[in-house]
């Protein structure tokens, strides 16, 4: 018998997304949250809709940077010397091989033509939220041999069966097409038919449609338990309240594996905490701008340009390290001009979800009434709703093929 009614625990992105994809199909929906909505990942996120750059996060620059490199602070990939990491960087380091990481982008290439479809899905079926094409797509590099490591990813991925359209351009056509670039950039690249959001404005309208459509939406519900009772399931606040259904989906990012590792998830989930902060230039971009070399990635959204880098495979409840917003700084400020940076606003830290082989954990677990849906690593919000839809059809028992790469009993 197909579930009725599904509790779903995260009000993310994937969270959201899922419950949107189920009552397309009928289920009543009840998504549950510790603090609200897009109140982790999602937030601070570039809010890029790019199947250009979705790539895998391990890939094999970052082995020829040699560990002594990453064990410092000031790293953009900083890994602290923790015995407790050991699991994950062995698993890390092995999918960041050429062959693994080559394998994992030729999935990347199935997988991102349908991304942007998902998108659309949602706009053609009422959800207000708007999704920007990025006419172009801005990449800026400090030397043209810098350009090269993210032109031989493009190569990788035509080779696996995907394509890229993009055109090689100097630095002085990028600052004709945003005056903010410094004599600095020296080189570019632009991309077609990409596109972005506003993360957080976006997931406050798929959580409008969700409620619109008869969906109920709970702040302050700190799940500590979810359990199978044998002819549904149930979740456990930490004050001992219990909402029950006919199955349960755990989409909590880093926190996955708390809830799921009793269902037999025992892939690692570990926290690779960004940074973001946003200013105001003196001539506002209105392209996104992507940095390869430096890790930077910029969005305008509105009135002010978000600014935002770094991994730090740390512990997701850490406090905030605030040597990386000033290194996340002193990386910004040679390929800028025109910003006070002092001005800035809405700091960040937030912990994606990232899976030793890149790839996410989507459903069921040994329990056929638990699945899970995270892992993405730095793609939650780009291949979030096309994630809600496998997840709808899993459930409902109806999966997609394309699944069998994110089995999260892998």
């Amino acid at each position: 018998m197909k579930p009725q009614k599904v509790v779903i625990i995260g009000a993310g992105m994937i969270g959201l997304a899922t419950a949107w994809h189920l009552q397309e199909r009928g289920v009543t929906v009840t998504v549950v949250d510790r603090k609200g909505v897009a109140a982790g990942s999602s937030w601070g996120n570039a809010g890029w809709l790019t199947p250009a750059l979705t790539l895998p996060l391990g890939e094999p620059s970052m082995l020829v940077a040699g560990p002594w490199q990453l064990v410092k602070p000031t790293s953009p990939l900083y890994v602290p010397m923790n015995p407790r990491l050991i699991p994950f960087l062995t698993g890390f380091a092995w999918h960041s091989l050429p062959k693994q990481w080559k394998k994992s982008i030729s999935i990347f290439a199935k997988v991102n033509p349908l991304a942007m479809d998902a998108f659309h899905e949602f706009t053609a079926g009422g959800v207000k939220g708007e999704v920007k094409l990025a006419d172009p797509f801005l990449a800026g590099f400090r030397t043209e041999k810098d350009r090269g490591g993210l032109i031989h990813e493009f190569e990788v991925v035509e080779q696996s069966g995907g394509t890229v359209d993009y055109d090689l351009v100097t630095g002085d056509e990028l600052r004709a097409i945003e005056p903010t670039l410094s004599d600095g950039v020296k080189a570019g690249v632009l991309l077609r038919d990409q596109w972005f959001i506003n993360p957080p404005l976006y997931a406050e309208s798929l959580a409008d449609s969700v409620r619109e459509r008869g969906g109920t939406i709970t702040d302050g519900f700190d799940v500590v338990d979810v359990r199978d009772t044998g002819n549904g399931a149930e979740v456990v606040s930490a004050t001992g309240d219990v909402i029950s259904g006919d199955a349960v989906v755990i989409a909590t990012g880093s926190w996955l594996g708390r809830l799921a590792r009793r269902f037999g998830v025992k892939a690692i989930v570990q926290a690779g905490r960004g940074y973001s902060f946003s200013v105001k230039p003196e001539v506002m971009p209105t392209h996104p701008i992507y940095f390869p070399h430096e890790r930077l990635a910029c969005t305008p959204l509105g009135d002010r340009l978000r600014i935002g880098g770094m991994m730090e495979f740390k512990p997701v409840d850490a406090a905030p390290d605030p040597r990386r917003i000033k290194l996340l700084v002193e990386t910004a400020k040679p390929v800028f001009q025109g910003i006070d940076w002092e001005q800035r606003e809405e700091e960040w830290v937030g912990g994606r979800p990232v899976t030793t082989d890149g790839h996410a954990l989507i459903g069921p677990t040994k329990s056929p009434r638990v699945f899970v849906g995270g892992g993405h690593g730095m793609w939650g919000i780009a291949l979030g709703p096309l994630t809600g839809r496998l997840l709808a059809g899993s459930i409902l028992g109806e999966p997609d093929p394309v699944l069998e790469h994110f089995n999260p009993l892998r």
